[in-house]
């Protein structure tokens, strides 16, 4: 499956290294292209200063594990398209240059699915994508999530329960599933 990765999902560490690892672990292609990432790296300034020049070393970091996903998108097929922010066309267009099957995003009223179907693709959340990556491949999605989890603690210096961490990273139902019964 070829997905682009909405800028908001790239933003938030956790889940930009949750899409990663499984990326890295052969589950799904990445895509995006150089406003994406442009988009990623502006969003980063609101951490504050020296933010947006971590986000570029981040951005330089995925884009050498992945240098496959870049995708180049051409302006007559963003010119062509309608969506309810024209400020999202650039993510539409992507999706249709790199023959995506959806975009990953959290942002659906801008993506509306009817718009998507029109082009042969789907909009889908990270937290559900996640998920059923995880009911289908719960050894590998599960290595990758204990990778994050061990590196986020490692980076906080304390213990961080996994599912409160998931769910700041917007994926509650994959952290209930995850919860020991």
């Amino acid at each position: 499956m070829r997905l682009v990765l909405d800028a908001c999902v790239l933003y938030p560490t956790v889940l930009r290294e949750l899409l990663a690892g499984v990326a890295a672990a052969g589950l799904y292609e990445p895509l995006w292209s150089e406003r994406i990432l442009e988009e990623w790296a502006r969003a980063a300034v609101k951490l504050g200063p020296g933010a947006q020049g971590i986000a570029r070393g981040e951005i330089a970091v995925i884009t050498a594990a992945f240098p496959r996903a870049m995708v180049r998108t051409l302006p007559d097929i963003e010119a062509r398209l309608l969506l309810p922010d024209p400020n999202d066309r650039h993510v539409l267009a992507t999706a249709i240059a790199g023959h995506a099957d959806a975009i990953l995003t959290f942002n659906a009223v801008d993506f509306p699915r009817h718009v998507l179907a029109a082009e042969g693709l789907q909009r889908r959340d990270p937290d559900g994508f996640l998920w059923e990556l995880w009911s289908h491949h719960p050894v590998a999605v599960s290595t990758v999530i204990a990778r994050v989890h061990a590196r986020a603690e490692q980076i906080s210096g304390r213990a961080l329960p996994l599912r409160a961490l998931l769910k700041r990273a917007q994926l509650p139902r994959l952290g209930r599933a995850l919860q020991p019964s």
